[in-house]
This record gives structure tokens, sequence and C-alpha cells, in this order.
């Protein structure tokens, strides 16, 4: 009986401690596993596939060293000495009263020197790009119109003096020739489809640096600028001073520009380049070779744009067109029929959207052809056939557009003129405003201005105007007569 309980109880410590053992086993495996029991090995899992990107509009910023490589060479650095300006006897006639108390022309007179009589000669300095391997070459006009002397420098250091074929300064480009064969040269293209956006080179000699690089964007196209006859490119592309005359290349290597101005409050690039369409230069450069000059077309209108109140007085369904203010005398125009308020919108299938589309669109007719016009009167479309005549002097002006405000109604008080304040006036207009207040006002009309129509028909009475205005809805187009300019005004009238 002792010797079984001695053997139980020596089992039951023998179970004792293999369960201790195993615990303690247990708790090392923890230990090692940072606590976590040990998963047991899994099959290995196929990794996560991303998603690939959605495609980017942008792929990659472009390299430019190719087309520089090809085209740097014909891209040619000018240097040019103007014509020296006469600044007039200062020495003076002997016996000149008017020089009498001129210590400077005392000086020359006593010492018996000859006083100059010209300023000393200036020197500048611009670019140009080759366009045929016999050396004619194009640059800006305002590089060389005043030279007396044109020097070329090409890439590989040779120097010529070259001849000046034609200057346009109207559109500000230049032919020039230079006694060389064998040239490299540019290879053009369409300016025409230019978008914003696009990646452009500028190629020049900015402060003499030759053939300098730059690039940038398109910012715009058909930008006016002073000059009505030139619908400039508008870039991003670093241009300084010396680039004038450089070509502008699209990402193929083409010319589509020629660089000429910069918008600068301090002379230097301020992010805003100008290029003429390549189109316009090279139609230019054809007539310069052939002809000698450039000729132009006009049809003897002066136009402004078509803001909302205008398009609406006129029953446009959006401002777009040439708002024709001023038909000139036995022009072309007032034979065709053309009248103020009428709205120009093509010429030749060419849509006019802006009113400084029209004088650009004209200029390129042939003068003497016939140019299909189509315009928006008495809220209806028309075709209109004008035939152009040449361009021999200064186009009207476009009438610069104001911004107009106001509401209620008309707002001014009018009176006839006689015939002898038409003459004094230069006008043909009979009805003058006196005073001014309200609408009138907050449109901008003066005293003083010579009221000749409202919404495109002729008023010659107090009577007349009270009957178009009463015609009208809630605005009104009054063409008026300032400082012998006409323009139209939008007004309010509720």
């Amino acid at each position: 009986m002792g010797s079984i309980r001695t053997w139980s109880l020596a089992l039951v410590a023998g179970i004792f401690v293999v369960v201790v053992a195993h615990h303690r086993s247990d708790a090392d495996a923890d230990v090692g596993t940072g606590g976590l029991a040990a998963a047991p090995p899994a099959a290995t899992a196929p990794s996560a596939v991303t998603p690939a990107p959605a495609s980017s509009r942008v792929t990659g910023l472009p390299d430019f060293s190719g087309l520089v490589a090809e085209n740097g060479a014909a891209v040619v650095n000018i240097s040019v000495v103007e014509k020296p300006k006469k600044m007039g006897n200062l020495g003076g006639s002997p016996g000149d009263p008017s020089d009498a108390d001129d210590p400077l022309s005392q000086f020359f007179r006593h010492y018996q020197m000859p006083s100059p009589e010209h300023a000393p000669p200036m020197h500048g300095i611009g670019s140009g790009f080759i366009v045929s391997p016999d050396g004619y070459v194009l640059t800006n006009a305002h590089v060389v119109a005043d030279a007396s002397e044109v020097t070329v420098k090409l890439t590989d250091r040779r120097e010529f003096v070259a001849k000046v074929i034609g200057v346009d300064k109207r559109s500000d480009v230049a032919l020039i020739k230079i006694a060389a064969t064998g040239l490299p040269t540019v290879r053009f293209g369409d300016s025409s489809r230019l978008k914003p956006g696009q990646w452009v080179v500028a190629i020049g000699s900015p402060f003499g640096f030759a053939n300098s690089v730059t690039a940038g964007v398109v910012s715009a196209t058909a930008r006016p600028l002073d000059e009505a006859y030139v619908p400039f490119i508008q870039t991003d592309a670093a241009v300084n001073p010396g680039n004038s005359g450089g070509p502008l290349f699209n990402v193929d290597g083409q010319v589509i520009g020629i660089n000429a101005q910069i918008y600068s409050r301090t002379g230097g690039y301020m992010g805003m380049s100008f290029a003429i369409p390549i189109d316009l230069a090279l139609n230019v450069k054809n007539q310069l070779l052939t002809k000698g000059k450039v000729s132009r077309s006009r049809i003897g209108v002066g136009v402004q744009p078509v803001d909302q109140k205008l398009a609406t007085t006129f029953g446009l369904d959006r401002p777009h067109g040439a708002l024709v203010s001023t038909v000139e005398p036995k022009s072309p125009s007032e034979r065709a029929g053309l009248k103020p308020g009428d709205v120009i919108t093509r010429v030749n299938g060419h849509v006019i959207d802006e009113s400084f589309d029209l004088p650009t669109v004209i200029a390129e007719i042939p003068p003497g052809s016939e140019a299909h016009i189509d315009i928006w009167r008495d809220h209806k479309a028309r075709e209109v056939d004008v035939k152009t005549v040449l361009l021999d002097d200064e186009p009207a002006q476009a009438a610069r557009n104001e911004s107009d405000d106001g509401g209620g109604k008309l707002g001014i008080a009018v009176r006839p003129l006689d015939p002898k304040e038409q003459q004094q006036l230069h006008t043909r207009g009979r009805l003058v405003v006196e005073e001014v207040s309200g609408p009138a006002l907050a449109a901008g009309l003066q005293a003083g201005d010579v009221v000749l129509g409202v919404n495109g028909s002729g008023v010659a009475s107090v009577a007349d105007l009270k009957r178009e205005v009463a015609r009208a809805g809630h605005s009104v187009a009054l063409l008026i007569q300032r400082d012998e300019q006409q323009r139209y005004f939008s007004v309010d009238i509720g």
C-alpha cells in the first residue's frame, strides 16, 4: 500500500515537471517572436499590381540641341552704323546775332575751328536669318532702316557688308543681301497653325552675344500692338535688345516668326516678347524682292470693337466682328453701300472676330480686287462686294473701346447745328449735345459731341432722335462725332 502511494506521487511529480518544461519552452519561443506566436509558413502571395498613372498631356521637357545644331549656322549677327543726324551749324555764321551770346559758337570762331554739324554716328546690333543660299537675309526694318552701313557676321566668323534690298516699316520687315553663295538656310513653317502652349525657340544676339538660344511657349496668337497690320505672336521666350530680327522656331525646326518687340518697363525682358508671323513676313519679302515695295489695300472705313452691350443693341448673338463707325466720303465702302452701324463679320471667307482682324485681312488683298464682305445690318445678315484700292496714306484709326455703364433714360439735351457751325466742326451731323447726365454721362458722352445716328439709322433732327430712341430696346448705340473722329457709344435706357 505504501509502495503504491509512493509510485503515484512520483508519477504526479513527473507529469508536473513535463508541463512546466513545456511552458518554459513556449515562453522562450514567444520572446524570440516578440511575444507573438509564429505563423505557419504560407504560400507566397502575388505582389499587388500598381495601377498605371493616367496619361499626362505633358510627357517631358524637350531637348532643343538638335534643332540648334541644325539651324544655328543660318542665324546671323547684324551690326549697323546709323546715318549721322544733322545738329545744325553750332559755330554759326559770321555776324549771326542769334549766336552772339553762345559760348560754344564763340569758342569755334575764336579758334577758327570747323563746327560739328552732325552728331557722332550711332551703332546698333540686331539679328537675322538666311532665307536663300545666295545670301538673302530677313531681319527687322527697325534694325536697318536708318543705317548707313550694315555688316553681317556668320557663325564661321566671316563678315560681309550687306545691301538693303527693301524696308517695310508697317510690318517691321526688311530684306538685305550679302555677296556669298552656298549658305545654310532655314526652313519655314505655317504660323497660322500655332496654338498657345506650344514650345518655341528663339536664336539671336541679345546684347551682342551671338547665337544665344532661349526657349518658351506661345502665350497668344494674333495679338494686336501699335501696328494694325501685324497680328503678333506673343511668347515667353526671353528676348532682349539685339534679338530683333532673329528667327522664332517651332519644335520641328521651322521658322514661324521674326522676333520684333518686347513689353518692358525697364528696357529688358519682362516675360513677354512678340514675333511677326512668318506667313506675313514672307509675303512682304516677296514683294520687296520683286517690286521693291509693299502694296496693301484699304476700303475706307474706320472700325471699333463690339462689346456685349453693342452686340445686344445690334441684335448679335455674341460680341464679334468689326463695327463700322466711319465711312470715308467717296471711298470704296461708300460706293458699295456700307454705312456706320454695319458689323463686318467675314471678308472673302475669313472670319472677322475682332475689329483689329479687318485691316490685316483687307491689306493682304491685292489692290483693285473685290472683297466679298459679310455684314450684319438691321438684325439681318447681308453681303456686300467692295473693290479695294491702294493704301497710299495712313489708314483710319480704329476707335478705342471704353467701358460703358448706366441705366434709365438717355440723359442728353441736344440742339440743331446751323450751317456755319457744321462747317466749323467739319461735320455732316445736325445735332450737337449741350448737356449730359445720367446714362449718357456714364457711357462717356460729352457736351459738344455731334449726334450722327442711332442704332445704325441717321438722325437729322430732334424728332428723328426721339423717334429712334423710342423704337430702341433697353439700350441704344449712338454714333457720335468728337474731334473729327466717329465712334459708337452704347447707352442703357432701361
